[in-house]
């Protein structure tokens, strides 16, 4: 996830209905089948001494300078790097280079939750033919888990997203709020400060697709089963509705600011303290440094509030990945081009950029944990964030439309924000739009 704000606007989709349909039509055998193009002679090493061109489509800067320095290592490689649009404007100009079967990029930067959608149509190489399989433990297992679902790897993680506590340490201090250890205690501390400041609030929300799944999933919820093109969305289980049940106390209470992220009101609030804390990805850490200057020295970063008393469970939010299109004319210079970008020399490029990493040699690396941030009060704030990365629980998947499923939400969740209706009403509403979506498309959805 991460050090500009173009970066993470992605996760709140804004996808119109039916723009990213999947093409069921174009699975040769299901999420178990290679693409035809992970076949290919995998021979990196021969690519790169040939030489060539790829074209890459990325909104991640610190490509930028990966790119330069592959380039530098290898003069006979040009790297044709294009930001065609962030998210899902990307994932839509994807898709239907894929659909025309012209302009597919050599290489694409796909979000985790968006990554299935790609990987069931067989529109992604199986990087297991370049021995991707063999880097199980290279990474963190929310990223790892991620990229393999479904029998292949279909990419390799950029960056990630573990959640942890961002909260303004002098406001805290001036309310005198403690920090709180479980989401029972945060509900509290959002009523005490607003309570002594009613123009002050924990935290924002307006209803975000990310959010919600990501505290689902750190609830233990999993209202997302699939396998193959068989799918199960139940929000009914425990996980779900004990978000729903804590979450609408906020929302009935007023202890949420009614303001939306990376909007300009936001960004103030940040800044002036009317809001003092997120719940949010690591990458948020670089996103402070840089939008909110003026607030230097008042933020801290604290493990993610847990669901009960004694918890470690974290949950991703946000993370991209590198994947090479199956349509790429040039797979295994765009693969020498990806491993370097995610598992060689780029790593370290980019995380001195901004980035946070998804490989656990540098999220262990001492002099990445122990290394001291100003704008936190000289706090080692990656200490916190590692940690949180190797706490992320297992087993969580994203709908092989999950892009669609995100752009109804504010149709569906979000209107408990807004309405009289409720956030289980709402789940239970999204639910019944994705399931009647993936069914038009050719999923067998149950509920």
């Amino acid at each position: 996830m991460a050090r500009s704000t173009p970066w993470r606007r992605a996760l709140t989709a804004t996808l119109t209905a039916g723009a990213l349909a999947v093409p069921l039509a174009a699975c040769s055998g299901g999420a178990d089948a290679p693409a035809d193009s992970g076949e290919a002679t995998a021979d990196a090493a021969s690519a790169l001494e040939e030489g060539g061109e790829i074209t890459v489509w990325a909104w991640d800067p610190t490509l930028e300078s990966v790119a330069k320095d592959f380039e530098a290592e290898h003069p006979n490689v040009t790297v044709n790097l294009e930001n065609v649009g962030t998210g899902n404007d990307q994932y839509t100009a994807l898709q239907n280079a894929i659909a025309a079967g012209d302009g597919v990029p050599d290489v694409a930067q796909i979000e985790f939750y968006a990554l299935p959608q790609f990987a069931l149509s067989d529109a992604l190489t199986d990087l297991t033919a370049y021995g991707a399989d063999q880097l199980d433990g290279t990474f963190t297992p929310g990223p790892w888990g991620a990229v393999t679902q479904g029998g292949g790897v279909h990419a390799l993680p950029t960056d990630s997203g573990p959640m942890a506590l961002f909260y303004n340490k002098r406001v805290f201090d001036k309310y005198d709020i403690e920090v709180p250890t479980t989401w029972d205690e945060y509900v509290e501390a959002a009523r005490k400060l607003h309570e002594a400041d009613p123009k002050a609030y924990l935290t924002n929300d307006v209803g975000d697709a990310g959010f919600t799944t990501s505290l689902i999933w750190q609830a233990g919820g999993r209202p997302y089963q699939v396998d193959g093109t068989d799918v199960t969305i139940d929000f009914t289980d425990a996980g779900s509705q004990q978000f729903a049940d804590t979450w609408q106390t906020m929302i009935d209470d007023e202890l949420v600011a009614p303001v939306g992220s990376w909007s300009d009101e936001w960004y103030q609030g940040l800044s002036d303290g009317s809001i003092a804390s997120l719940v949010i990805g690591a990458w948020m850490r670089g996103n402070l440094e840089s939008s909110v200057p003026d607030a230097s020295g008042d933020w801290a970063v604290a493990p993610m509030p847990q669901w009960e008393d004694g918890g470690q469970a974290t949950a991703e939010n946000g993370g991209s990945s590198l994947a090479v299109p199956a349509a790429s004319e040039n797979a295994d210079l765009a693969w020498a081009f990806l491993e370097y970008a995610t598992v060689g020399d780029g790593i370290a490029t980019r995380v001195d950029e901004g980035a946070f990493p998804a490989t656990t040699a540098e999220l262990e690396d001492p002099e990445f944990r122990e290394q001291e941030f100003e704008y936190f009060g000289g706090q080692k704030v990656n200490e916190v964030l590692a940690d949180s990365a190797s706490q992320v629980a297992e087993g969580w998947q994203y709908l092989p439309f999950q892009v669609y499923a995100n752009s109804i939400f504010n149709d569906t969740v979000g209107q408990a924000y807004v309405s009289g209706t409720t956030l289980t009403d709402g789940l239970a509403a999204w639910q019944e739009q994705s399931a009647t979506f993936g069914n038009d498309q050719g999923f067998a959805v149950n509920q």
